[in-house]
């Protein structure tokens, strides 16, 4: 079997092949030819091969150098109700701020030029004045992540120093970074006070030395402690910093900036009211509930914040054009009081009564596929991306069975498709929830069905 592997050049002369070469490119073939060949010959050393198919081995190439082609990053339709799915990228974009991020990028810009003067300028002073208005914030910077927000603001204000924090509030994120690990990191150093449940404004005064710089205050997005507990008023916090010389410092990681309550999002604290309380500095995230993309914001005071412009590092965690653009059209449409346009607080909004007749729809036209049997229950969905723990929205979900394929089976067809579908398993089932499906996706889903009973 091995004398029966045909040669690479062999292969690269077939018709196929030769189209393939003219749509993806010579190298591309080439490598998918000579991993297609490898990968023969080790299945027939492992005895697990009984013939060479030289069709067979042109499809292999085929779908290898096809794949290879392609991006990796591909869309995808989010059919399992979690709205700031991390792994699916958090927060959708407003379209606004699409059509503002594609001018940005097509061509030149003045991210760096003074247009009046006719000089260098500062890319900063583009989000600078996204928050005052939306916050009351006599400053603002943004770099990439909230993560980095809080190691840059920490470096700046406590390195060699130590921060005040409440043991509560040693939380962990996404992807395993803590909060300590963090605050180790940027210099400072970490003195935890209080217990897990409860905290006092007494703790953190007993705890201020010489070597005090700030108090920390950490707002736990993704977890509740609930039963018998205490935590101090930003006010007492704020009222300990200034009778010895402090900053008051608040992380409040997922970043509400209005109050979402009537739309389902309850005890998320306000960016605004923890500035108006006399918070020097907060950070919080671009793509979690303030709907845009990717970046970390600093808002707060002008003199703490002209220093952390200053640290050498900001140059390091800056934001790129395309991030700005983004960020500056989403803010726009908080200051313009067109919350509807953010798709991640639409969808946020969407009531039981509002999905349930597009459930509906979808499951009568999957019932319709042969094999298919969709029903449609209550459920619910939750906002995600390390926010609002404990709290449900409301829903109607799509249930779907299969004859043959099992629940597993059916969530892996579907991650195949093109564009892919990433559902729910729940006990056998087939999950999809369409809070988090745009309505221009449904036919997508059902096509998604259709495709399988064409291929059975």
């Amino acid at each position: 079997m091995l004398r029966q592997i045909p040669a690479v050049d062999g292969l690269l002369n077939r018709a196929n092949l030769r189209d393939l070469e003219g749509r993806v490119g010579h190298r591309l073939v080439v490598e998918a030819t000579r991993k297609v060949l490898q990968g023969l010959r080790q299945r027939i050393a492992d005895g697990t091969l009984t013939s060479v198919s030289v069709e067979g081995l042109e499809k292999e190439i085929l779908t290898e150098a096809e794949g290879g082609a392609g991006f990796s990053l591909q869309p995808v339709i989010n059919a399992t109700g979690v709205i700031l799915h991390t792994n699916l990228g958090r927060a959708p974009l407003a379209r606004e701020a699409l059509e503002h991020l594609i001018e940005a990028a097509a061509g030149y810009s003045n991210l760096e030029y003074d247009l009046e003067r006719g000089e260098r300028g500062k890319r900063d002073t583009h989000t600078d004045r996204l928050f005052g208005p939306l916050l009351g914030a006599e400053r603002a910077l943004v770099v990439n992540n909230n993560a980095a927000a809080v190691f840059l603001a920490l470096n700046t204000l406590a390195e060699g120093s130590e921060v005040i924090v409440s043991r509560g509030e040693l939380i962990e994120i996404g992807g395993s970074f803590r909060i300590p690990d963090v605050c180790a990191k940027s210099g400072a150093v970490l003195r935890e006070v209080g217990t897990t449940n409860r905290t006092r404004a007494s703790d953190y005064a007993a705890a201020i030395n010489e070597r005090t710089r700030v108090l920390l205050r950490v707002h736990p997005s993704n977890f509740r402690i609930v039963g018998f507990t205490e935590r101090p008023g930003l006010d007492e916090l704020v009222d300990l910093a200034r009778k010895h010389n402090l900053l008051v410092m608040e992380d409040l990681g997922s970043g509400c900036l209005v109050d979402l309550a009537a739309w389902g999002v309850r005890d998320e604290p306000l960016a605004s009211l923890s500035l108006k309380a006399g918070v020097e500095v907060v950070t919080f995230s671009g793509d979690k509930l303030l709907g845009g993309p990717q970046a970390g914001i600093l808002a707060g005071m002008r003199a703490p914040l002209e220093r952390i412009r200053k640290n050498p590092l900001f140059r390091a965690l800056r934001v790129d054009k395309l991030t700005i653009a983004a960020l500056e059209a989403t803010v726009s449409l908080y200051l313009r009081g067109r919350l509807e346009a953010i798709p991640a607080l639409r969808m946020m909004r969407l009531s039981r009564q509002d999905i349930t007749p597009r459930a509906e729809r979808v499951a009568e036209r999957i019932s319709a596929c042969p094999g298919f049997f969709a029903v449609v229950r209550e459920g619910e969905s939750v906002v995600g991306g390390g926010s609002t723990p404990g709290q449900a929205l409301a829903t109607s979900l799509v249930a779907v069975t299969h004859a043959r394929h099992s629940a597993e089976e059916l969530a892996e067809i579907l991650r195949r498709h093109k564009p892919a579908v990433v559902a729910r398993l729940e006990e056998n089932e087939l999950i999809l929830d369409l809070r988090t499906v745009f309505e221009a996706q449904e036919n997508e889903i059902v096509r998604a069905f259709e495709q399988l009973t064409i291929d059975d």
